[in-house]
């Protein structure tokens, strides 16, 4: 239980030192959420502890996800009026996103030959952790494998985001929200609020609404693609 316990004060003591070294210098291959992970693994190796161990304590922290994404409707409430304007813009970008993350996972899975089982866990992979394990159990994928295809779908968003936001020159705080929640949920919302709030507002929007999307649509998009 000690052990276990430890590896909760580790995790948080990995990612607070990973956070003020980003700040120090911001530099896309040190954001902590890439960093923390390869440290904590690489510490696991070389301790030879095992994933069952590390998460009986660590385990914590995924329980916190759920409270921490309601959260975020604190910042939804002070932006309110920038959001009812571009509702629709919002909608329309993060609804054709989540679609087609579903519709590309899917078809590529199938292309690559892998198992349905394989290809019903990648399925919602844009779609937030949470509701994204839940849409797995759903659609009778596995729950394990999502997690990981969700983590790095974020990890990838949070990594070409922003040099797409560069190389399009995109100056709409719309515009960089839709593309950071759509793409790289939880992760693309730490990113987007790096911009601006108003830009982590649409991205905490955007976010939910690609969940709802992929929660309504990937049984559908699984049943109709050959």
């Amino acid at each position: 239980m000690l052990s276990a316990a430890m590896w909760l004060l580790v995790t948080v003591v990995v990612y607070a030192a990973a956070k003020r070294i980003y700040r120090r210098y911001p530099k896309i291959y040190l954001t902590p959420l890439l960093v923390t992970p390869v440290v904590l693994i690489a510490l696991l190796e070389c301790s030879g502890v095992s994933f069952g161990t590390y998460d009986r304590g660590a385990g914590l922290l995924s329980d916190l996800v759920e409270p921490a994404t309601i959260a975020l409707a604190v910042t939804l409430y002070k932006h309110i009026d920038v959001l009812r304007k571009h509702a629709v813009a919002i909608a329309v970008g993060a609804g054709c996103g989540g679609v087609a993350a579903i519709v590309t996972s899917v078809c590529l899975a199938r292309w690559f030959g892998l198992q349905p089982a394989v290809t019903d866990s990648l399925a919602p992979r844009s779609a937030t952790t949470p509701i994204a394990i839940s849409i797995s159990r759903l659609i009778g994928g596995i729950p394990t494998v999502t997690a990981v295809a969700t983590l790095i779908t974020g990890l990838l968003g949070l990594v070409m985001g922003p040099l797409i936001v560069k190389g399009l020159r995109m100056q709409s705080p719309i515009g960089r929200g839709v593309l950071f929640g759509t793409s790289a949920h939880s992760a693309g919302i730490s990113k987007a609020l790096e911009y601006d709030p108003v830009t982590g507002s649409v991205a905490s929007v955007a976010m939910m609404f690609t969940a709802f999307v992929t929660l309504c649509a990937a049984p559908w998009i699984l049943s109709f693609l050959p």
